[in-house]
């Protein structure tokens, strides 16, 4: 079996930069570990009903027909339709924190409202903030190596109230920073821009119709999707990548590899033994407690799609010295999104900052008992800012940092991969590629036009 193209995984980059190999007649095949597509934006069934592992929602939202912005261009890229998405705006989420709340919606000018009411003396260092924001080109895959822009360090030039700096930060980082209490700048830029400027919004039918999407229009031009076919091996000789070895000893050759594994663990696959410029792994995971009620989270009196919650006085973004950091985290309703009728559970979503190797080393027949005792008290925390569902739960599923790294493969479960990326995609092998986490291009927006992009500059020419 040879292709011109193999890529390692099924998750958002990697169906992205199949289905545009494949439109332009690449032969080409993608391969995954597991049964079922997505990584870590994949779906599941559980006692009959449907749960989305990663999603809270799609960044970069962009209403039908709009021309320019990231979900415009993704859509040209992949030659795919609006409706084929089906994204619904959320209603309107906050950023809460001791004594302050900033509201926001998918209309830029509610969150710039908002800054001046609560922040009146800094309102014209933000303005300021924002030109450099505007006039910073976070997607040049050619922007000069050596020590990233710390966003904390820009943010600092023209903000002085550490609060404000804290609350900007909070969702940015939430939804999609790898590195401890700082952004590289040019992941802030692109994070600010998809949240604040384009904001969130949802397929009523979660992310399985987008990746059920992905994979029939792969297959309709002509990409094979191998499931159940992890690789345990890259060879090279000569620099070059030459081929992989599946789990059962297939070999499939390529001319190109694209590898949306993460950087660490590509690596690894080239060499086990030895470190060509091996990034360490993240250790930035996460527990979420997912509760199914028996009616709309609406009729309780909670009509937010997403708060993002700090009761500590300062925000602490690093991982924990204990198994979940309660003193901020995440709430999310799928529920609140502007459906034109409403989904078939009611449900809330909370999410908080985990100890990786305080879950990856629980013994199996301690895991299941303490993943319980930690939901109730994750959901305890949550309660000051929403009111008390509790008694209408029907059901209730947990994930930790465990999950995420027997789906995903990524070390420490790390969701954000590591903190130094590979803009530009290139590895030490001239022909193998990195697409997905460890490229840079964060959230689900961000992860399709990361596989995109790459395809585009190295494997269509």
């Amino acid at each position: 079996m040879h292709y011109d193209t193999v890529i390692i995984g099924a998750g958002m980059s990697g169906l992205s930069a199949g289905v545009r190999l494949a439109y332009y007649e690449k032969n080409v095949c993608i391969l995954e570990r597991h049964t079922t597509i997505g990584g870590l934006n994949s779906f599941y069934r559980l006692r009959k009903r449907n749960y989305d592992v990663g999603l809270h929602a799609v960044t970069n939202y962009a209403e039908p027909g709009t021309k320019g912005g990231p979900l415009s261009k993704l859509l040209r890229q992949l030659r795919m339709k609006w409706e084929d998405f089906d994204l619904r705006p959320q209603l309107h989420s906050s950023i809460v924190f001791p004594d302050c709340t900033l509201r926001f919606t998918n209309d830029f000018q509610c969150f710039l409202d908002e800054v001046a009411s609560s922040f009146p003396r800094q309102i014209d260092g933000f303005r300021r903030l924002l030109t450099v924001i505007d006039q910073h080109d976070a997607l040049n895959l050619d922007r000069s190596g050596g020590q990233p822009a710390s966003a904390r360090e820009v943010l600092s030039e023209h903000l002085t109230d550490s609060r404000l700096i804290d609350m900007i930060f909070c969702p940015l980082m939430f939804y999609g920073s790898p590195t401890p209490r700082d952004m590289d700048f040019s992941q802030f830029v692109i994070m600010f821009k998809s949240i604040f400027y384009e904001g969130f919004g949802r397929p009523f039918d979660g992310i399985r119709l987008i990746l059920k999407k992905l994979v029939r229009h792969f297959k309709s031009l002509g990409g094979q999707l191998k499931l159940r076919a992890g690789v345990s091996e890259i060879r090279q000789e000569d620099g070059q990548a030459r081929a992989v070895v599946l789990d059962d000893g297939t070999e499939i050759t390529a001319d190109n590899v694209l590898s949306s594994a993460g950087a660490a663990e590509t690596m690894r696959l080239i060499d086990p033994s030895a470190t060509p410029v091996r990034p360490e792994p993240g250790d930035i995971s996460f527990v979420e407690s997912i509760s199914v009620l028996d009616r709309e989270p609406s009729d309780l009196g909670h009509d937010q799609t997403i708060v993002f919650y700090n009761d500590a006085d300062s925000f602490h973004y690093e991982r924990p010295d204990v198994p979940v950091d309660l003193r901020s985290g995440i709430i999310c309703s799928p529920n609140n999104f502007d459906y034109s009728r409403p989904l078939e559970d009611g449900r809330i979503r909370i999410t908080a900052l985990a100890e990786p190797d305080y879950w990856l080393n629980l013994p199996e027949d301690e895991y299941q008992r303490v993943k319980m005792e930690w939901n109730d008290r994750i959901i305890e925390s949550a309660l000051k800012h929403i009111p008390d569902f509790r008694a209408h739960v029907i059901d209730t599923d947990v994930f930790t940092p465990r999950t995420i790294r027997r789906f995903t493969g990524h070390d420490n479960g790390c969701v954000y991969g590591a903190p130094e990326k590979f803009v530009n995609g290139q590895t030490p092998f001239r022909n193998l590629y990195l697409c997905g986490t460890d490229q840079g291009f964060l959230g689900i927006v961000g992860a399709m036009l990361s596989g995109i992009t790459i395809a585009n500059r190295y494997l269509l020419k």
